[in-house]
């Protein structure tokens, strides 16, 4: 196919090639291809060997008017005005070709401050090289590793991440390395499933379930704390993604964030997709597009006295229990038990986290929830953590705080099952929890394959960059698990049968 705009002539060749990986590639890449090759043969516009190549759209011919010259100055949507206009224009827009050498002293610009990007900027440091973190975080970093904490009490919840299981070899490495600094610790309090009308089974203690030390935000806040070439610039909503020199330039509303040599998108949602609306990305576009997520209601409760356990679990009261058969209530957890544990004297702080149902069913804008629906939601939950406990209708004391929370865009629902995703003629990258699943360690392993993929690129000199596409065209496939993530190892005992099975044979 030939594509003429302007004075560009693109030539695109779909066509199937083994893909080569270079000597020190991580093997687990070598199955994902871009399933198509930019050719370039002339550009005016984003072949970037040229240093006054500035972006800039080029004129059309009126459309009403086959013959008329005259360049078309149809005024464009505003940015991200809907899921459909934004879809068309991800996808219509010109792919961006760096062409050039690399820098033999690369910076890395890595938008979003949740694991991934925090682990992505971890591991390129390891490899000598630079980047800057941009977060929009007012309280800290780690995105959905998110811990709130009510003054004067004080009163602490775990209000998204609750905990998280450890399979893989190189990311138990990381864990040991938090757990030596006092970061991590395992939880050994009561975790099972609570069934409507308050029947309770454990769960087997195999694999280990890790907490934050003092909460999962302060361990995000501390994974970059001893970095020497990492930078942290927060809270900033980068808007702008423009390729100009050879180079990314970054901007939040018109203020310049600073130019990069490559770029990472950790973060997922609206945001990222007007992000990459108009980037010069569109097969990076076109993964993010397909990402579907679900919304989980967060009710954040305390309570004077313990609340009451249920008949069948009245041998080990629980501090965390998987909710089954309860239309509002996936999960929830004693905060104070597991964060402070039994010795506390103070509140019981409770978090319950709904299903992806109800999540869907009372969706709103999360930037500005009406009170009548934060109400609804509340009292909802409430009465349905009676009903999970098995208590009479109306017995449950009464909060002396309650606080709901929308994540919109919560887990991802569908994945690709790559590690990570990298267009090299871009020179751009994706790592997020979803591109392995959905769980705190599918994120970590996303920033580590990614690092050291940008990282082989870069020690390459950019050259051959079609053996570096990865994740370009994979399909997705529906993502299982609970409706608050995945915990490898924890679903069954054949699970970790199978789990222990592949690490004694490794």
């Amino acid at each position: 196919m030939i594509a003429i705009t302007g004075t560009i002539i693109s030539i695109i060749v779909p066509y199937p090639f083994k893909f080569q990986s270079p000597a020190n590639q991580n093997s687990v890449l070598t199955n994902f291809l871009n399933p198509t090759k930019l050719i370039t043969i002339k550009s005016h516009c984003f072949n970037q060997t040229s240093s006054n190549c500035k972006p800039k759209n080029p004129p059309t011919t009126n459309p009403s008017n086959p013959n008329s010259k005259r360049p078309n100055r149809r005024r464009s949507s505003s940015y991200g005005t809907s899921r459909k206009s934004a879809l068309k224009k991800s996808f219509s827009q010109e792919q961006v070709n760096f062409s050039g050498s690399v820098s033999n002293d690369p910076v890395v610009g890595i938008i979003g401050g949740g694991m991934s990007g925090l682990i992505c900027a971890l591991y390129l440091e390891k490899r000598g090289i630079r980047s800057t973190v941009f977060d929009t975080g007012l309280h800290g970093l780690g995105g959905r590793m998110g811990t709130r904490i009510i003054d004067p009490q004080p009163l602490i919840f775990d209000h998204a991440a609750q905990f998280f299981t450890v399979t893989d070899r190189e990311f138990a490495k990381l864990v040991d390395l938090w757990s030596g600094k006092g970061l991590v610790r395992e939880w050994h309090g009561t975790v099972g499933e609570l069934e409507a009308g308050g029947h309770f089974i454990p769960l087997p203690s195999y694999p280990p379930r890790y907490i934050g030390a003092n909460g999962m935000r302060p361990l995000a806040d501390s994974i970059l704390s001893q970095t020497h070439l990492v930078n942290v610039v927060q809270p900033c909503w980068v808007s702008t993604l423009e390729p100009f020199n050879g180079m990314w330039h970054l901007s939040e509303k018109g203020k310049n964030c600073g130019q990069f040599d490559a770029i990472v998108i950790a973060h997922n949602g609206k945001c990222a997709n007007r992000l990459l609306a108009s980037s010069g990305l569109p097969l990076i576009a076109r993964q993010m597009k397909r990402l579907e997520l679900s919304s989980i209601w967060a009710l954040l409760a305390a309570f004077e006295d313990p609340l009451p356990i249920p008949a069948g679990a009245t041998a080990f009261p629980f501090e965390g229990a998987f909710v089954k058969g309860v239309d509002s209530i996936s999960w929830m957890a004693d905060n104070t038990k597991k964060l402070l544990g039994s010795q506390s004297h103070g509140p019981h702080c409770w978090t319950f986290l709904s299903t992806a149902t109800f999540g869907k069913q009372n969706k709103v804008p999360q930037e500005s929830i009406p009170i009548a629906t934060a109400e609804r939601v509340k009292e909802t939950m409430l009465a349905d953590v009676e009903y999970a406990l098995g208590l009479s209708k109306s017995s449950l004391q009464t909060p002396i705080f309650t606080r709901v929370q929308l994540w919109g865009a919560a887990l991802p629902i569908n994945t690709p099952n790559v590690p990570c995703i990298f267009d090299p003629h871009g020179r751009a990258g994706i790592c997020g929890d979803w591109l392995l699943g959905s769980s705190l360690e599918a994120a970590a392993l996303s920033g580590m394959a990614l690092a050291n993929h940008i990282s082989d690129y870069f020690q390459s000199g950019g050259k051959c960059p079609d053996e570096f596409a990865v994740g370009l065209g994979n399909q997705f496939q529906p993502l299982k698990g609970h409706d608050i993530g995945q915990f490898p190892g924890l679903q069954s005992e054949v699970q970790v049968n199978k789990a222990l099975s592949v690490q004694l044979s490794a």
